[in-house]
């Protein structure tokens, strides 16, 4: 972790010990240095309702992007970033205001904060606290507390803050109880005394979950999906695999990766294959631009074909995950059908492929034209011919002016394509988030 990020870190940290009530919730040990993925605070509602100002100008003084900002019944989350050409910083701050379950409360900010500690830099949760955070949601959800943290439960089983947390509530005596406890039945115990004890209260619980969870689904609002087109020997490998690199730790672990579509349903040919349409299948897959052309009746129904994989796929795959803090690349996607007729045998018009892509085809937040001259395509790889790779660069100056398309001219080393990538795609997502993080 860079000197900057560290003291991007130090100055949220004196924010917090100055105007909230607050505590870290585990690997508190090294900061300001950040060698997890995100910072976890517990923080009260109205703690969190004052900084929130201040926070958000002190990112924007700073320099810092906001990539993805999540707001949910319990987490606000800010995955920020910095860089320049040549080096890309993240920070992941996350704010809870309480532990629960699909709306249903297990813990409240201020129980967490009555045994705060401080550390000489900062407060954090004392060893119940670690504990019942993760143990209470495992165990509600279904979950085995996490092996890794089998330490902080032995420490923390006995304590008596752990027992009254427990028996407040699951109704349980004890965390050997509670591991015995088979699939969600603690949830269920939980729902159970909740409605007795506090049903309005749970009845607004519940309602701003659904309210934010429909709300981050229907939208796609914190995550980002992203999607890596151009002629073979353009880099795009290269570069996918260097941006997921460069976004370490946060993405490097909450990113999905697709090749040119969800892949829902197989391949057309072996589905045909299946069917009894065809008496062979050709593997060739080294070989993409093999097919001969075909017909616009043919054309139109593998067309229909990739585009219900394209809608049932997006919404049970793509907007799954960008509804929270993930990214979804793709190697590929419907604009390859619009570029590369031979690869997919789809030999339409690009712009009735783009006005149809346009109606029926989920759109991607990102689409990346990664290209380069037609000299330096043919001295990379031998798959296309000049004839090929011209009328692929043809389409891509057709794309390069539209809504959501970037051309990247990938001549020299890839990792400036990969800057000049992010920090496309980091000023975008800032001006998205900072306008919802004000409201």
């Amino acid at each position: 972790m860079s000197i900057f990020a560290s003291q991007h870190i130090k100055k949220v940290i004196e924010l917090l010990n100055e105007q909230a009530d607050y505590a870290v919730l585990r690997n508190f040990e090294d900061l300001p240095q950040n060698k997890s993925r995100d910072i976890d605070i517990i923080i009260t509602k109205e703690s969190l309702r004052k900084i929130r100002p201040v926070l958000l100008q002190m990112i924007e003084e700073n320099g810092w992007k906001i990539v993805t900002y999540l707001n949910s019944d319990r987490l606000y989350t800010y995955v920020l970033s910095v860089g320049d050409d040549t080096k890309t910083e993240l920070v992941q701050w996350d704010f809870f205001i309480n532990t629960s379950v699909w709306g249903v409360l297990l813990m409240d900010a201020p129980e967490f904060l009555t045994n705060k500690q401080w550390n000489g830099f900062l407060y954090h949760v004392g060893m119940a606290e670690q504990f019942l955070d993760k143990y209470l949601y495992n165990r509600a959800v279904g979950a085995a507390y996490p092996e890794k943290y089998a330490n902080t439960k032995e420490l923390a089983k006995d304590l008596p803050k752990v027992k009254e947390q427990l028996e407040g509530t699951f109704g349980i005596k004890s965390v050997e109880e509670g591991d015995a406890a088979k699939g969600r039945s603690l949830f269920w115990r939980c729902l159970k005394k909740q409605i007795a004890s506090r049903p309005l209260s749970l009845l607004g619980d519940i309602s701003r979950f659904l309210q934010t969870f429909i709300g981050n689904y229907i939208h796609s609002r914190t995550g980002f999906s992203i999607g890596f087109t151009g002629p073979d020997g353009a880099g795009k490998t290269t570069v996918i695999d260097m941006m997921i690199e460069e976004l370490g730790d946060v993405f490097g672990s909450a990113h999905a990766y697709y090749h040119f579509r969800p892949n829902l349903f197989g391949n057309i040919s072996d589905v045909a294959h299946q069917a009894g349409l065809k008496k062979e299948v050709d593997k060739n897959y080294d070989q993409p631009h093999r097919g001969g052309k075909t017909s616009m009746m043919s054309s139109l129904l593998r067309l229909a074909y990739y585009t219900t994989d394209y809608i049932v796929g997006y919404f049970l795959k793509v907007k799954t995950l960008t509804r929270i803090t993930r990214m979804v690349v793709f190697d590929r996607y419907y604009t390859d059908i619009i570029c590369d007729s031979r690869r997919s045998r789809i030999y339409l018009s690009p712009q009735f492929l783009y006005g149809f892509g346009r109606l029926f085809i989920p759109s991607l937040d990102y689409n990346i034209l990664l290209t380069a001259s037609t000299e330096t395509i043919l001295s990379r790889k031998g798959e296309l011919d000049r004839e090929g790779v011209e009328a692929i660069n043809d389409r891509i100056n057709f794309l390069k002016d539209k809504r959501r398309y970037l051309v990247v001219m990938n001549e020299g080393k890839p990792r400036e394509a990969v800057h000049e990538i992010l920090k496309h795609v980091f000023e975008y997502q800032h001006m998205k988030n900072r306008r919802r993080a004000n409201h």
